[in-house]
């Protein structure tokens, strides 16, 4: 079986549809939901394989089922699934070891919208080659920003970002109050869930805590404890709306500290720029706010393009404030330090390489790793892709991919 989960709107039918051969529509045909409740063993056996169960999770029992079909048939590839939430419970029972490869599907990269050539590979920078590239065309501060509001959803490809961020509020609200009961079990206060997800997106890209987020949640009614907000985010997490970026945590030699606290993200920054209400128009005015939500940019593609790889994004952060925006690590250890800038000032550059280079340094003085096989900075701005004498990597992220 192969299971194919992240947010509503990212592909994931499309997908399993491309390699199908029979399907079962669980979200979309109100017939299969109901054969799949009333007789799930024979929905199951019916048609050709691969079948397709899109929204698996909409008949919990299916999962112990599927489980079962595929220990008397052990025939690989029988099934294909998609969810748009995780069903805890049901998965912890039965994980399907053995039986189900996982796959996280996030929107669309800058690479698959046609927004990066491509032409400075995540992989090869892992390989420790050198980032070089040909000229091309610079984004403007302009374009990013509409980039950036648009996200990586196929329904946007072609959208004005004032449209998709209309569609993306809507998406955010049908979450609240439809998504969040149906999937978790749990009605919770969509004014408060909402608040919630305003205090995430104003804190994209910085590691806030919980009782930061409670302070904003609580708005002009009483203080929301911690407990509500742990519960709020997880619900956020299972719906496939936040998608935090952790900590990384190599062995540590010394007694430095590192901050496991997670950096806020939302599985797409276009979500967060839809939860603040603010367009292109407003990021050109708050360059902070736009430097951030690139910074989010830059994660979720770096997520896409390590996972095809197998490898895994991180954050660094110790207890004296050096941090990394991201560390890309190889499941054999070899791992890549990069730094996130939306600016492209020479003067900024120098003085982000040399922090860049500082922060990896002591990483990997207090750790029992290599070197890193490469130190990335990736950029908004800038017509191709070069090794500084101080090597380190200046790719823009117009040109980044897997």
């Amino acid at each position: 079986m192969v299971l194919l989960e992240g947010a509503k709107g990212c592909g994931k039918t499309w997908t399993g549809l491309s390699s199908a051969r029979s399907k079962m529509m669980l979200d979309a045909d109100a017939n299969d939901l109901a054969l799949a409740r009333a007789s799930p063993r024979p929905a199951l056996s019916e048609g050709p394989s691969p079948k397709l169960v899109d929204e698996y999770q909409r008949v919990p029992e299916l999962w112990n089922i599927l489980k079962g079909v595929s220990d008397e048939d052990r025939n690989p590839g029988r099934f294909i699934l998609t969810g748009s939430a995780e069903k805890v419970d049901d998965i912890t029972r039965h994980s399907g070891a053995g039986r189900l490869i996982r796959v996280r599907m996030r929107p669309m990269s800058l690479f698959e919208t046609g927004h990066s050539n491509g032409t400075v590979s995540l992989r090869s920078l892992m390989s420790g080659e050198p980032a070089q590239s040909g000229s091309s065309e610079e984004i403007s501060l302009g374009a990013w920003a509409d980039i950036v509001c648009t996200g990586g959803w196929p329904r946007h490809l072609g959208l004005a970002s004032d449209l998709a961020q209309r569609l993306l509020a809507a998406y955010l609200n049908e979450t609240i109050k439809a998504d969040m009961p149906l999937e978790t079990g749990v009605r919770r206060s969509p004014a408060k869930v909402m608040r919630l997800l305003r205090s995430c997106a104003r804190h994209t890209a910085t590691v806030a805590t919980q009782a930061s987020l409670a302070r904003d949640t609580a708005g002009d009614g009483p203080a929301v404890s911690r407990h509500t907000v742990s519960s709020y985010i997880d619900a956020m997490h299972r719906l496939f709306v936040l998608d935090d970026l952790e900590g990384w945590a190599p062995a540590m030699r010394s007694k430095s500290v590192l901050r496991q606290s997670p950096k806020r993200h939302m599985t797409d920054p276009s979500l967060a720029a839809a939860a603040l209400r603010v367009g292109p128009g407003h990021l050109l005015e708050d360059l902070r706010t736009l430097g951030l939500l690139f910074e989010s940019l830059a994660i979720r593609d770096l997520r896409v393009y390590a996972e095809a790889h197998d490898m895994s994004v991180w954050h660094y952060h110790d207890d004296q404030n050096r941090e990394l925006d991201a560390v890309v690590e190889h499941p054999d250890g070899r791992w890549i330090a990069v730094e996130i800038k939306l600016g492209g000032v020479p003067s900024r550059l120098d003085e982000a390489a040399a922090a860049l280079l500082s922060v990896a340094r002591q990483a990997v003085r207090h750790s029992r790793r290599d070197p890193p096989t490469a130190h990335v900075m990736l950029t908004a701005f800038g017509q191709r892709a070069y090794r500084r004498p101080d090597g380190v990597d200046v790719v823009p992220l117009s040109q980044l991919g897997p």
